[in-house]
């Protein structure tokens, strides 16, 4: 048995790749042009909404966005500068922080997703049935499932 990908394998992971990069890059530019931020900030917000009041930890942020440490503290400087999210004291850990979305943060994420949502389906759903989506989904979840760490 080998460990070197098959010429399909090699060839889905190379389109797996340009379609993201090209569906991301559409996705940016549209939020661009309507004189929003990136979408990063768009994923930090949502998941900050999801946790509710009592927030995240970075860490925990960290692991739900999958980016770096110093691009993620980067990232919450820029939130919290522009009022979307404030640090708050951890009651478990004197030295720790919860950051918490507010309300300015939220609504900047409703905005953001009124372009976003229609970027989404302009660049990927118009293109695809609804039987392609979800095989689409499928596939993508079941790669995604098995390279998370066990």
């Amino acid at each position: 048995m080998t460990n070197q990908p098959s010429s399909t394998v090699i060839r889905a992971w190379a389109r797996l790749a340009k379609a993201q990069q090209l569906a991301a890059g559409a996705i940016e530019q549209r939020l661009k042009s309507a004189g929003l931020p990136q979408l990063a900030w768009y994923d930090a917000l949502l998941e900050l909404e999801r946790a509710g009041p009592a927030g995240l930890r970075p860490f925990e942020l960290e692991r739900e966005l999958l980016l770096s440490q110093c691009n993620l503290s980067r990232l919450i400087d820029r939130l919290e500068s522009e009022h979307y999210v404030e640090r708050r004291a951890c009651e478990d850990d004197g030295r720790g922080q919860v950051i918490v979305v507010t309300a300015a943060g939220r609504a900047i994420r409703r905005r953001m997703w009124s372009v976003y949502g229609p970027a989404i389906q302009s660049v990927i759903g118009a293109h695809l049935s609804s039987a392609q989506a979800a095989a689409l989904d499928t596939t993508l979840g079941t790669l995604i499932a098995g390279s998370k760490p066990s």
